[in-house]
């Protein structure tokens, strides 16, 4: 049996009979010729049964869509006429011989198919297998990769963020509880910030890929109630505006990678990469993008203390209109609105040294300057009701000195929603957590 051979790499083996391993993705017959696409983890390759083996030929008509197969075959070159600018679309596999590994039943529908977004939820494992899914996580792999590495480059040290904690590191409601922790109560992190800032005592710069939860009983197309967190940390800053300076870096090295990488699935989607300014990202004060909002497109924004969604949709409108950027910063957001390790603005200290970066219409990271010092941080605790003994373990590294620091956290989903201009966010996650769903609707698990 010959050694298997990725699909991504049969151009490297044209007139050599080879053995590929993975799915049909279709069968077609035509006349007394049978062809198949074939797909593996790598590309796509069509592969054809000649007539003139009449057993070849009659197993290759058992065979179905997603069966899993074994195939070997001589790779040929295909006539002029018929190359295409695909993958392997001047190869074909001139099929010799078929061994079915597994088979699939009937299928509920093609995978391919435009379907409702809850049927293929609630076929995720099969629906999973469609060119649009494939192409979003490998997307979203490609968004992690470069993340990673950018942070990488400026020098920041991963660390593991735990899952489980003794209290919500903001200060709120909306968190899943654990009841029984060996007889004692704990919850699911809502976000990974305490330990961030902890471990910037230990390596001044940190980052954190961390799994996060909220109970809000949301069930719009911009929330999840388990999300992926890209969150940095760094000490020694002057202002928030340095944190924001790595984060536009990240976010230029990561649409940059994308759009290299898949031009394929920008081509599929319909739609062009992130738009990237030659200047630095647009900045507008809260309160100056409600200016803008009002001015431009009418309404109320003036006064509120954060920017609606719509809101949200009408500045990047304008910044990339107006500054040719998909991609806009909005700073100075109100301190009672901010979790309390928010620092506020000495000069101003209504408001807060926070920012939201915005990407075409949808905010996907939230960030600011923490306050460092042990006395101010346990006295914004008591003004908001907090108990600072709960926090004793966060509050150790504030105790023992800590750097001027500032750090954010992206939604992974989010960024990959935006980036493909998804329409849920849902779309974004493999495996979808909201109020009504855990792999199958919570109805249908009650039944």
């Amino acid at each position: 049996m010959k050694d298997r051979i990725l699909i991504g790499e049969l151009g490297q083996h044209i007139g050599e009979t080879v053995s590929i391993s993975g799915w049909v993705d279709v069968r077609r017959d035509q006349g007394k010729l049978v062809f198949f696409d074939f797909r593996d983890a790598s590309g796509m390759v069509q592969g054809v049964v000649l007539p003139g083996d009449e057993s070849l030929m009659e197993s290759a008509k058992e065979v179905r869509n997603e069966y899993v197969v074994r195939v070997e075959g001589i790779v040929n070159e295909r006539p002029e006429r018929n190359r295409t600018e695909k993958q392997n679309g001047n190869t074909e596999l001139e099929v010799k011989g078929i061994e079915v590994l597994a088979k699939a039943q009937e299928l509920p529908f093609d995978k391919d198919a435009d379907l409702n977004i809850e049927t293929r939820f609630d076929n995720r494992p099969y629906s999973m297998r469609s060119q649009r899914d494939r192409d979003i996580f490998t997307v979203q792999a490609t968004i992690l990769e470069e993340f990673r590495a950018s942070l990488m480059r400026q020098r920041f040290t991963e660390f593991q963020a735990p899952v489980l904690v003794g209290g919500d590191a903001e200060g709120g409601s909306a968190v899943f509880e654990v009841p029984d922790y060996y007889g004692k109560r704990a919850f699911l992190a809502t976000s990974g910030q305490l330990y961030k800032q902890i471990m910037v005592g230990v390596f001044e710069r940190v980052m954190t890929i961390a799994k996060t939860f909220r109970a809000e009983k949301s069930a719009t197309t911009r929330h999840l109630s388990e999300l992926t967190q890209l969150e940095f940390e760094m000490g020694f800053i002057q202002s928030p505006a340095e944190v924001m300076a790595v984060l536009e870096r990240v976010m230029r090295d990561v649409s940059t990678r994308v759009a290299e990488r898949h031009g394929d699935v920008f081509a599929r989607f319909g739609i062009d990469p992130a738009l990237l300014p030659e200047k630095p990202f647009p900045v507008f004060r809260l309160t100056e993008a409600q200016e803008i909002i009002e001015r431009e497109f009418g309404g109320k924004a003036i006064g509120e203390p954060d920017l609606e969604p719509e809101h949200e949709r009408q500045i990047c409108e304008y910044a990339k209109r107006e500054m040719g950027s998909d991609f806009v910063f909005i700073t100075h957001f109100p301190t009672k609105k901010r979790a309390f390790y928010t620092h506020e603005d000495p000069e101003n200290p209504e408001y807060s040294l926070s920012f939201d970066l915005l990407f075409r219409g949808l905010e996907i990271n939230s960030g600011a300057q923490r306050i460092h010092d042990y006395d101010k941080l346990v006295s914004k605790m008591e003004d908001r009701d907090m108990d600072p003994t709960k926090f004793a373990f966060y509050l150790q590294a504030f105790k023992y000195g800590m750097p001027p620091h500032g750090g954010c956290s992206t939604g992974l989903e989010r960024i990959t929603a935006r980036m493909l201009e998804l329409s849920n966010v849902k779309e974004a996650s493999t495996f979808p957590r909201d109020m009504n769903r855990i792999d199958l609707l919570l109805s249908q698990n009650d039944a």
